[in-house]
């Protein structure tokens, strides 16, 4: 058996589906070494032995206007993935969120035989709801990572199974918010604000100048303050560094620390998305901020079911800190947000005690591990 190699594709378009990726990569490979990845990823199923087709950071979007500044690389994706399954005949595909390309990459899986196990689930319970039947359709095997996901699809007669949340297998739960100010020279009693722009390069583009301007405000009030901007593995320093070459702020920029970043600091200014969660499990208070193109917001509004956008509030189940959306996010509005929290000990604290109901909720750790074992079983290897 030594030689016959099987073959799995795993596609991931954004930077935290990247991190899911390499981790199942991994637990996969630990327990059947004769396995031979590819597909689309970044620097994290790289390194963990992925041969990428294509790179994510070329694929990541948020919204219908913005879609049309890759659709070139979109499509060029495409075009290669539907090549690759032509030619190699893949034993099993992994699809991890990114649900755009990947339910469309899915017919093309079962159109070839290929079985499909989608991980992550696309929010069909904020919008889209009509896709869990399109998933009936396309998907062997749906791997959800919020409980309450698991309900929707048994409604529809879905395989599905809840394997829990993989952050709780990345972050270092054991870290102190001491150890974490220690590594990265916070003192004890400083106040430390951390300033997370977001995974794609048009979010940051976009919202960090608003962070930055509501840092500033708060320098005002608070002239100790320190801010932070941990960056997500997607972004390029020099993007960041542009972006603050004038402001006058005490910044750190910082990469490949975040999660210490957020468990030092006593505030977070975060663009929602997975970073959210992230700091809710870190169980630091925070403002969360988005922003879409006018047409995009229009539409989503029309579409979207939920009231909270943060995960952080989502999985809590109400809004537990304050979002802003679209003409709320400005540098006044972050600002007077924060101080509500930063000058409210009693404010704190509530919000800190709800975020230990989040790790609660997302079922323990070894999500990776429950995963490769669902992978390895559909190639018939375990």
């Amino acid at each position: 058996m030594k030689g016959s190699k099987k073959k799995v594709v795993i596609v991931a378009g954004e930077s935290s589906g990247d991190l899911y990726g390499a981790k199942l990569v991994e637990a996969m490979a630990s327990v059947s070494p004769h396995v031979e990845f590819y597909g689309i990823g970044g620097s994290e199923m790289e390194r963990s032995g992925v041969k990428l087709l294509c790179s994510s950071s070329d694929l990541a979007v948020v919204g219908l206007t913005e879609v049309l500044e890759k659709i070139g690389h979109i499509w060029r994706a495409w075009k290669q993935m539907k090549r690759f399954i032509k030619d190699h005949k893949p034993h099993l595909a992994v699809l991890i969120d990114y649900p755009g390309f990947n339910l469309r990459l899915a017919k093309v899986f079962k159109d070839n035989a290929v079985p499909v196990l989608y991980y992550v689930s696309p929010q069909v319970w904020a919008w889209r709801s009509g896709r869990i039947k399109k998933i009936a359709k396309r998907v062997t095997k749906m791997a959800v990572i919020l409980p309450f996901e698991t309900a929707l699809y048994q409604k529809e007669n879905v395989d599905v199974e809840f394997v829990g949340h993989p952050l709780l297998d990345i972050l270092d739960k054991k870290l102190t918010r001491e150890e974490a100010r220690r590594r990265l020279g916070v003192a004890t009693d400083e106040l430390h604000i951390g300033l997370l722009p977001g995974s794609r390069g048009r979010e940051v583009k976009v919202l960090l100048p608003s962070l930055l301007g509501a840092a500033e405000i708060l320098r005002d009030d608070f002239p100790a303050a320190r801010f932070m901007i941990p960056l997500a593995p997607t972004i390029k320093r020099e993007v960041a560094q542009e972006l603050t070459a004038k402001n006058p702020l005490p910044l750190d920029i910082i990469e490949g620390r975040t999660f210490e970043v957020m468990k030092a600091a006593d505030l977070l200014l975060v663009v929602s998305g997975t970073a959210t969660l992230e700091g809710a499990i870190a169980g630091v208070p925070m403002i969360i901020i988005y922003r879409l193109s006018p047409l995009s917001y229009i539409v989503g509004r029309m579409l979207v079911k939920v009231k909270c956008i943060g995960l952080a509030n989502i999985v809590v189940g109400r809004k537990v800190v304050p979002e802003l959306i679209q003409d709320e996010v400005t540098p006044k509005r972050i600002a007077h947000e924060a101080r509500l929290i930063l000058r409210d000990r009693a404010k704190r604290q509530k919000i800190e005690n709800e975020f230990k109901r989040v790790t609660e909720k997302l079922g323990g750790t070894g999500a990776s591990q429950r995963v490769a074992r669902i992978a390895l079983r559909m190639m018939g290897t375990l």
